[in-house]
């Protein structure tokens, strides 16, 4: 047996609330995640979940979420298992119970190349990769002129409709919680709103994301300024291999440091018919997603 490795005991599974907070924070910084309290209050504000606990001791050994995104997706996220847990198929345990909270739901998260062969025996499948860039920004690259501006709240709407069409999913809680705790900015092409970007605090700094946009050049021109408004400050985007913006962020000071597997699971019974459900308001031009809200809300 390792030395690191407690003999395997009896595990209780209970419903993840805020008494577990500080428990599930001192999991996090073990495992060497940036989050703060209030990172993890706010995922937990958004999602149910559950904690494991030491039969014998009450102590939190294992904690997973999983947010809902309506009928239509769910992300399974914070999937952490204490160090000294490992190996006794405690993470296998913690998936299923957040796969059976999320139901029906196609299902997405972002795995570490150690949790990959789990999450495939479980039926994800992989999509894409996901590139985490971080550091103190610099200056940016010229880019072309678009017409960005800060969004207000009467622009949520429009936000709310460009999510979901490149998400596939209705994020609006979400997107209320971001507003409240952050910014936006809108881009606009012919003066209809074509793209979004988020910024708020997170970790050891502030993120951007989610951003929407129709193209990289729109991407950049909501990323660029929010770059160049925070001379030296520490700033974070989770971005995909697919976006192609690595190269231009690590131009503008976010280097590459890491990232994931994006993984997706079908849902285990067919979704209702497109005409069966009321129609959503979508905006004209196809958009997609050029930086995740995070790693863990996608």
């Amino acid at each position: 047996m390792s030395k690191n490795t407690v003999p395997k005991r009896a595990i209780d599974c209970v419903a993840f609330g805020p008494k577990h907070l500080d428990d599930a924070l001192a999991l996090s910084r073990q495992a060497q995640w940036p989050h703060r309290l209030e990172d993890w209050s706010l995922t937990l504000s958004l999602s149910q979940g559950l904690v494991a606990t030491d039969a014998e001791t009450s102590r939190v050994v294992g904690t997973v979420l999983m947010t809902p995104y309506g009928e239509d997706a769910a992300t399974i996220n914070m999937v952490i298992v204490d160090e000294g847990w490992r190996g006794q198929g405690l993470g296998r345990r913690l998936m299923d119970e957040a796969m059976a909270l999320a139901g029906d739901r196609p299902l997405r998260l972002v795995a570490t190349t150690d949790g990959l062969p789990l999450y495939e025996k479980l039926g994800f499948r992989e999509i894409g990769t996901v590139l985490q860039h971080q550091g103190e920004a610099g200056p940016v690259p010229p880019i072309a002129a678009e017409d960005v501006t800060p969004a207000g709240t009467v622009d949520h709407s429009a936000i709310a409709a460009l999510d979901r069409q490149a998400f596939g999913a209705d994020r609006g809680l979400l997107l209320e919680r971001f507003a409240q705790l952050g910014s936006f900015a809108l881009l606009r092409r012919n003066g209809v709103p074509a793209g979004f970007a988020a910024l708020r605090d997170f970790g050891r700094g502030q993120v951007i994301g989610p951003v929407i946009a129709p193209d990289a050049d729109g991407a950049k021109a909501l990323i660029g300024p929010i770059i160049a408004a925070h001379p030296g400050k520490f700033l974070r985007v989770d971005t995909t291999a697919d976006a192609g913006l690595g190269p231009w962020l690590a131009d503008c000071g976010l280097r590459h440091v890491g990232g994931g597997i994006g993984m997706r699971r079908s849902a285990p019974t067919p979704a209702p018919a497109a005409a069966a459900q009321a129609p959503a308001a979508v905006p004209a031009a196809p958009v997609s997603i050029y930086a995740l809200a995070s790693q863990a809300l996608g």
